[in-house]
């Protein structure tokens, strides 16, 4: 196998999860008129995907240390071309919302598949940069997502926003089939029957616990900037779509950036420095973006672009972490982290909308900056020096 291609192939069927999720959001009002049903079930599409995205997260970690990354990665894109299949057919909301859920159920596999891979093939600066590489391509699917999404539904009719899922999802799963070997090492063939106390195992260790609460408190944090930036958008500075979507772009253009220099960073500096280090600069961003959310948009756009940038940064250090650490089980603690980080997804703008009434803005934003990023810093420094004794 050439083992940069190899990357980059994993990487895309982990780009498919993020992708999936975003495409469809531009023509969720034509979906709504097509199946003349509530905006409840529209919005339902969108969260069923995300709920069983984070559950087969459990499902799919233990899985691929059980059984190999190939078997399962293939079997994972099988099942999600052919539940965009069922998309394209369905004729009616219901069927839509089990196809949707299929989706999910399918391409979960790619992000716990993809990571474990490259833990496999790589080692030490090497491994470090094939993550940059990795996390680069996932978070790229927020990004592209939506614009592939509105040019498809100016030209086409909606369904075939699923059936080009159809044809981007046989793509990637013939690449995979043609080109993936697999990478479980030998000396893991003879893996242990799938336990609950794996998940807890994860959890138990310092850097395992500490990666984990990182990973959702950021998703927590990110999915509180998409929920509630847009209201500042309109309220204070009053920005068309257009305008705000062109906000949200100088974030996730910068996640995708930073994502991409985290991995080169790895190597160069210990891990701990580049998680305190971005840690406590994303803390600062926050509370930069509370200081000029009201007074300048130049500045909120500055702000909301460097949490993107150390969001980003920290990202492959993450998953590098985590497959230093468990290597007997990489799956598993990947499939974990995932879990927590959609959970964070899925928190964020719960928790959020509840401290938004109790006092605005200023109280979910310093929640965010003061409260759980400083319980994540202080079990960062905890994971840190575990994963620096384990490699003396």
């Amino acid at each position: 196998m050439k083992r940069q291609f190899v990357v980059y192939l994993v990487s895309l069927a982990a780009f498919l999860g993020p992708f999936t999720q975003t495409i469809y959001t531009p023509i969720l009002p034509e979906v709504r008129e097509a199946f003349a049903t509530s905006s409840f079930l529209i919005n339902l599409t969108i969260s069923i995907f995300t709920f069983f995205l984070a559950m087969m997260q459990m499902v799919y970690g233990p899985l691929t240390d059980r059984q190999g990354r190939r078997t399962v990665l293939l079997c994972g894109i099988g099942i999600y071309t052919a539940a965009s299949l069922g998309c394209f057919f369905s004729a009616s909301i219901y069927a839509l919302l089990f196809f949707r859920a299929l989706q999910a159920v399918g391409i979960a596999a790619g992000s716990v598949v993809a990571a474990t891979v490259i833990g496999d093939l790589f080692t030490g600066k090497e491994r470090g940069r094939a993550m940059g590489t990795f996390q680069m391509m996932v978070s790229l699917g927020p990004v592209v997502g939506p614009i592939v999404g509105g040019f498809l539904a100016e030209h086409v009719p909606f369904h075939a926003v699923f059936l080009a899922l159809v044809v981007v999802g046989g793509l990637v799963g013939i690449g995979n089939f043609l080109f993936l070997k697999e990478t479980k090492p030998k000396e893991a063939a003879a893996s242990a029957p799938f336990r609950l106390a794996d998940f807890a195992a994860v959890l138990r260790h310092r850097a395992g616990r500490s990666i984990v609460l990182l990973g959702f408190i950021q998703y927590y944090s990110l999915y509180n900037f998409l929920v509630f930036l847009p209201g500042i958008l309109t309220d204070r500075y009053g920005l068309s779509a257009q305008g705000k979507g062109t906000v949200y772009l100088a974030m996730s253009s910068m996640i995708v950036i930073g994502s991409f220099l985290g991995g080169r960073l790895q190597g160069r500096f210990p891990e701990r420095r580049i998680l305190l280090a971005t840690s406590h600069l994303t803390v600062l961003s926050i509370f930069f973006f509370l200081v000029v959310d009201q007074r300048s948009l130049s500045l909120l756009v500055a702000a909301i672009a460097l949490f993107g940038l150390f969001l980003g940064l920290s990202l492959p250090v993450q998953t590098t972490v985590l497959t230093n650490v468990f290597q007997a089980n990489r799956s598993t603690a990947i499939g974990v982290y995932n879990f927590f980080r959609y959970m964070g997804m899925a928190f964020g703008p719960m928790v959020g909308s509840a401290l938004f009434a109790a006092g605005g803005y200023p109280l979910v934003y310093g929640i965010d900056g003061v409260f759980f990023f400083a319980c994540a810093l202080l079990l960062i420094v905890h994971a840190a020096q575990a994963h620096n004794q384990s490699a003396v």
